[in-house]
């Protein structure tokens, strides 16, 4: 009985949402980035960010390791640099230069361009 009201309620509240969202204005929707990271393995990976509605909001992306396997990621600012870190996998990097961890005492190094 709870699980129907809690669904219900749920999908009621989508349209008000989208309403939100498109009120939102040019000025407070910051543009999502793709980017492409060049593996010393000889693999391409991509990694993709949604649009945020306001500054502040958390950073995610989206780490494309294969067809089928898509690791969820949050940005996480380093002092110089910068971290993006999922399950298991992050990556470290300044600028283009950055260190793709898949597995926890094996960097690999990459460089990193925006598509």
């Amino acid at each position: 009985m709870n699980i129907k009201r809690l669904i219900v309620c749920g999908l009621t509240a989508l349209p008000m949402l989208a309403g939100v969202a498109g009120q939102a204005g040019a000025q407070d929707l910051v543009p999502g980035a793709s980017f492409q990271i060049s593996c010393e393995n000889g693999q391409n990976y991509v990694l993709q960010s949604p649009p945020s509605l306001f500054p502040g909001q958390a950073v995610t992306a989206h780490l494309h390791l294969g067809p089928h396997h898509v690791v969820p990621m949050r940005l996480i600012p380093m002092g110089d640099g910068y971290r993006y870190a999922g399950r298991g996998v992050w990556l470290d990097g300044i600028r283009e230069h950055a260190l793709l961890y898949l597995s926890k005492y094996q960097p690999m190094a990459c460089l990193v361009d925006r598509i």
